[in-house]
């Protein structure tokens, strides 16, 4: 079996344990997008906490947030960890979106997908795992989300060997999955929730849906199990989409 197989068969082993998880969390894709800064570094739960001062300050629009002095929006965000880091890198994303686009983030995003990714790119702190989630989860761009957890599972299931960039990895998934941002958000969320409760740095391997799914041998590090060989699973490109269910409205 080879890796654009084996990565069809992650997804239907991942979407059959969890069904649909309606990722990204969000009322509107500008707090999608606020969000996908902020948690650069932290846990969801510490993003969840600076998002909900915001809103309490009534600040969570693109104008009111970016006519903030500096020390205020350091202070709303303090929970989310490297205040004072994430609050220029914040202030540089509204700048664009502001002056650029009269905050309509729709129109930010919109044009020639690799135009927008690389505008995004341009912003000082965004890098490539956050223009993606912004691009995915806020603009609904058909863009895969890498992450450490997607680069942990195809490690530890063999298809995976020595140093990969983002983008090398990013292509395996282009290349193996048709172009629909609704799949890519659903397999990116499949992929965290199996990292956050099964690949962890202490693997639970055996409980993971995804055992016995491998390239070769799996090295799953302390505490986990090793495994050769491939379960078996059918390919193609019907998947078992259940919807993603994603959780934003479309307006900024």
């Amino acid at each position: 079996m080879d890796t654009r197989d084996l990565l069809i068969c992650m997804y239907r082993a991942l979407d059959r344990f969890f069904g649909p998880l309606q990722w990204w969390p969000g009322d509107t894709p500008f707090e999608v997008a606020v969000g996908a800064i902020l948690t650069q570094n932290t846990n969801w739960a510490n993003v969840q906490k600076a998002i909900g001062r915001i809103k309490e300050r009534g600040a969570l629009s693109p104008a009111l947030l970016y006519g903030l002095d500096q020390a205020d929006l350091e202070e709303l965000i303090r929970p989310s960890g490297y205040y004072r880091v994430k609050a220029r890198r914040l202030k540089a994303f509204l700048e664009v979106l502001c002056e650029g686009f009269g905050g309509d983030l729709d129109a930010m995003l919109a044009g020639e997908l690799q135009d927008v990714r690389r505008r995004l790119l341009s912003i000082a702190g965004i890098g490539e795992e956050t223009a993606d989630s912004i691009l995915l989860y806020a603009g609904g761009r058909p863009v895969f989300v890498v992450d450490a957890y997607t680069r942990r599972i195809l490690e530890r299931h063999g298809m995976l060997e020595g140093r990969h960039s983002y983008g090398e990895i990013q292509r395996r998934f282009l290349e193996a999955l048709p172009p629909e941002a609704e799949l890519y958000n659903q397999y990116h969320a499949l992929i965290v929730e199996a990292g956050k409760r099964f690949c962890r740095k202490e693997p639970r391997c055996g409980q993971c849906p995804l055992q016995g799914i491998s390239k070769g041998i799996r090295r799953a590090g302390k505490g986990g199990r090793e495994a050769t060989g491939s379960q078996s699973c059918s390919s193609g490109k019907k998947f078992l989409k259940r919807g993603s269910g994603k959780n934003v409205t479309r307006s900024s």
